[in-house]
């Protein structure tokens, strides 16, 4: 094409070949054989080459009804663990010529807006995490081929689901306390209505019953550094034999408790002994570094991702859960005798 020339059509290419535009289309998307002789394709193909043409891929995809385009909801962006997930999550996109559009919930959890005037329209599929899932009615994601992250596999919305093994993360948590000689605990429980966390809860208490002697106390708190201060500072001072362990849902309330115990005087590890769950970078910011259970947040976003695919291409998706690990730090010690 001469310079300052527009972009070459589909018909330029038919005109250059000499053969009609649906001929271009048949050889350009592969289609060609059985419908079309080897010497036209091929001249239609010099053509295309010559002319510099490209076929408008997205023009294609939304008349084929697909744009090759994925929404993953997670809650609002307060820690880089979601950001890992996206990572994941696109880089196996990549691989296979998808996008994926973050998108946050605004107020962390509950409803939110529709970004798009109709997500049917504009959408391929939805990844969302079980802590945004009100965020799904608002966008009608769950009209959509969905995976769901960590959610409760009997009663999931979603076409999949996703899951971190949670459940084995508290366990170990559970175990090396316990085995630190730990019997009396505090639960510094997420304040936030989900199956994930409602998991921890249970398997906190179900594994620290079955040892004779220990007892457990619960407050929540949402998950912010000041409401976790608050809430484990009213825990700690209440009245009666004061726990030794502290387990938390999250490392950020962790970090909370960490201002709590200084408040009133206590050291970490001497006098209370702390537990996160994620292995953010707060993890080993803070004094003493965290012990914590690590969630491979973008092997968590590529299995969302590859499951996703498998569902667009009517296949079964891989069910495993995704191992987490335990890692010891120094916010964990024997309780004083």
């Amino acid at each position: 094409m001469p310079p300052g020339s527009t972009r070459p059509t589909s018909r330029d290419v038919a005109q250059a070949a000499g053969v009609s535009q649906a001929a271009v289309s048949l050889v350009l998307g592969d289609k060609w054989r059985g419908r079309v002789s080897e010497p036209v394709a091929e001249r239609v193909r010099q053509a295309a080459r010559q002319l510099g043409y490209r076929p408008n891929l997205a023009a294609r995809n939304l008349r084929l009804g697909h744009t090759r385009t994925v929404l993953l909801v997670v809650p609002a962006l307060t820690t880089e663990f979601f950001a890992g997930v996206y990572t994941g999550a696109a880089r196996i996109a990549a691989d296979h010529g998808f996008g994926v559009v973050l998108y946050p919930s605004p107020e962390g959890v509950g409803p939110a807006r529709d970004p798009f005037h109709s997500a049917q329209a504009a959408l391929d599929g939805v990844i969302a995490s079980s802590m945004a899932a009100d965020a799904l009615t608002a966008i009608h994601g769950d009209q959509l081929p969905l995976v769901m992250l960590d959610s409760d596999p009997e009663g999931s919305p979603g076409a999949a689901t996703v899951n971190l093994d949670i459940t084995d993360g508290v366990r170990q948590v559970a175990e090396h306390l316990l085995g630190l000689g730990h019997r009396h605990f505090l639960h510094l429980a997420a304040d936030i209505p989900s199956w994930t966390f409602r998991i921890r809860a249970q398997e906190l208490a179900a594994r620290l019953g079955t040892v004779p002697g220990t007892t457990l106390r619960t407050t929540r708190a949402p998950i912010s550094i000041e409401d976790a201060l608050t809430a484990a500072e009213t825990a700690l001072a209440a009245p009666g034999p004061r726990p030794t362990a502290l387990v938390c849902d999250d490392d950020k309330l962790a970090a909370g408790a960490y201002k709590a115990a200084r408040r009133l005087g206590l050291r970490i590890p001497d006098d209370l002994s702390v537990t996160g769950l994620d292995d953010l970078a707060l993890a080993t910011a803070i004094d003493p570094e965290l012990t914590t259970v690590r969630l491979d947040a973008e092997l968590f976003g590529e299995r969302g991702m590859e499951a996703l695919l498998a569902v667009l291409e009517d296949r079964t998706p891989e069910q495993r859960d995704i191992p987490v690990e335990l890692v010891v730090r120094g916010s964990t010690a024997p309780p004083r005798q």
